[in-house]
């Protein structure tokens, strides 16, 4: 299939698009806690949870990059 084509979807009688998919989540980690990813607040991106820190938004506590979303970006690419 090209890239400039899309995928034909279409549902089947059963109500499912696809006839097999992978299981699971793109996020998903071998174990619980070793490299778990959360969301930024404020970015919205995944990140390890070594890289967040938690900071009070709208009273409540959120987790957010570390230092700033924008220098945790720019050390990742660097």
């Amino acid at each position: 299939m090209a890239a400039n084509n899309p995928p034909v979807t279409k549902l089947a009688e059963n109500g499912l698009r696809y006839k097999s998919k992978a299981p699971g989540s793109p996020f998903e980690t071998s174990s619980p806690f070793s490299s778990t990813t959360m969301s930024c607040f404020l970015c919205g991106k995944h990140r390890q949870r070594s890289q967040l820190k938690t900071r009070r938004l709208l009273g409540k506590p959120q987790a957010v990059c570390a230092p700033t979303c924008k220098e945790l970006e720019a050390s990742l690419k660097g």
